[in-house]
């Protein structure tokens, strides 16, 4: 029996988690928000609706951020720096322990919330995105109370105009807000405009901790509001996002004097040795691609594998593929969720069937729920150079070429213009360590991927970005 039939013949009903909590929370502020600006909430003004990307459901309106609003936010953040900045290491630790702590104890609020708005699982909501959040606020609330110690010459840049994106939307807050307030810095955030809503209820937890007002400001809109942010009276721009956008904030920013953090898009490879564990590295591989739906800057979706093993581990692969299983994304059981918008959708759809050209397209037999699904893709026999194994798809697609020696394996890893993460698959650990160093990219795993910690600096190469993120860095 294969695994496709081991898993069709197990009952897995449905199990969805509640989302009761999340809707009274949504209908208690009457599904209408403002900004979150030096401590309270603004009315709510004019503005554009999210939606549930698995069903269209609207779930909230949320409010178009004006010049006036990042200017009001701006002035409040710079108020209140030098107050926050003068607190010391250890007052403000107790802050960033209380937010710490209010996250775990709203953690299911959090998690649904989460997915009603993003459409991804609710396992990855709840036992990655959400526990991952609370630990960036543990470990730099830790690194607050040994700044004064170990950075002595080190002091706060001010304000920091911080924009993030919709595949990861309070883990990616998270990375941004817990080191800049931890070292003295305020913040004005701007949450992508598909998925505000976590950040906003992160401004009530705020409120809750005793958070001084104007260290944390949160203003929602779209990509103009972002602009505006980036020409505002700040010191530093942290972003997230495309590596297009990326490119101009930089060149927004230049000779301002402003610091700089950009992480930006990805076409991580994914190197398969003849070697390898070939059981793992399918599993490492459902990991690395198809985990939220692809929509992830690291995600492994250049498969590179030997050429003598070709075959027989892409035989495994779609026999993988077709047990995931995809709909719900409320439900326990599933494995893919939705698509971020149907304009993400069309996106994937076009780069399939305008960029597949030669390549032999695989998709597991699988019925889509009605929204914004797309199946687990395959698309073999794609030279290094092919539009699909140079663009940055940004959905659950994967494509793959072989490779016969480490030297040609390197070669064609190397032969993108990005470099954010790379994975190596062998039993052989000098193999591993000799590859490793040659890969153009800010971070490798061996034997594994998407390993995450707040004490491990992440961050990208080439046109991937500069800067990192987590960790003494």
């Amino acid at each position: 029996m294969n695994i496709k039939d081991i898993f069709e013949s197990m009952d897995y009903g449905p199990a969805p988690e509640s989302a009761a909590e999340a809707q009274a929370w949504l209908e208690a502020r009457g599904r209408a928000f403002g900004h979150f600006i030096n401590g309270t909430f603004t009315e709510a003004g004019e503005g554009f609706e999210t939606r549930n990307p698995a069903t269209g459901t609207v779930l909230a309106t949320v409010s178009q951020a004006s010049q006036s609003d990042i200017d009001a936010a701006t002035a409040a953040a710079r108020a209140a720096q030098p107050g926050w900045a003068g607190l010391g290491g250890h007052k403000r630790a107790r802050f960033l322990y209380a937010l710490a702590r209010l996250l775990q104890k709203h953690a299911r609020l959090f998690a649904v919330l989460e997915t009603l708005d993003n459409g991804k699982p609710i396992r990855e909501s709840r036992d990655l995105d959400i526990p991952l959040a609370a630990r960036h606020f543990y470990y730099h609330a830790g690194m607050a109370q040994l700044m004064e110690e170990e950075l002595p010459d080190r002091a706060p840049l001010g304000v920091c105009g911080q924009i993030i994106p919709w595949n990861f939307p309070l883990l990616m807050l998270a990375w941004k807000i817990a080191p800049a307030i931890a070292m003295g810095n305020t913040v004005v955030l701007k949450p992508a405009e598909y998925t505000p809503l976590t950040a906003l209820l992160f401004g009530q937890i705020c409120q809750e901790a005793g958070l001084p007002a104007g260290v944390v400001n949160i203003v929602t809109g779209d990509g103009k509001s972002g602009e505006m942010l980036v020409g505002a009276t700040v010191d530093k721009i942290a972003f997230t996002g495309s590596t297009a956008v990326g490119r101009a904030i930089r060149a927004a920013t230049a000779g301002t004097g402003k610091s700089l953090t950009l992480e930006l898009g990805g076409k991580s490879p994914y190197i398969v040795f003849e070697d390898a564990d070939l059981d793992s590295a399918v599993e490492g591989l459902v990991d690395a691609i198809w985990f939220n739906q692809g929509q992830v800057c690291c995600a492994g979706s250049r498969l590179l594998v030997q050429e003598g093993i070709a075959e027989r581990f892409h035989a495994k692969l779609k026999a993988r593929m077709g047990a995931l299983r995809i709909g719900d994304p409320l439900d326990k059981c599933i494995d893919v969720g939705a698509l971020i918008d149907p304009v993400q959708l069309q996106s994937v759809k076009r780069f399939v069937e305008e960029g597949a050209g030669a390549g032999e397209v695989y998709q597991p037999d699988v019925t889509l729920p009605e929204g914004c699904f797309y199946p687990p893709t395959l698309i073999t026999g794609l030279a290094p150079a092919d539009r699909l194994m140079q663009e940055e798809i940004f959905g659950p697609v994967l494509v793959s070429t072989t490779f016969r020696t480490p030297a040609e394996a390197v070669q064609i890893a190397n032969n993108t213009r990005y470099g954010l993460a790379a994975s190596v698959w062998t039993e052989n650990v000098n193999l591993a360590l000799d590859i490793a160093p040659k890969l153009a990219s800010g971070v490798v795993w061996v034997n594994a991927t998407n390993l995450f910690d707040a004490a491990a600096g992440f961050g990208g190469v080439r046109e991937s970005g500069f800067g990192r993120e987590g960790g003494w860095e």
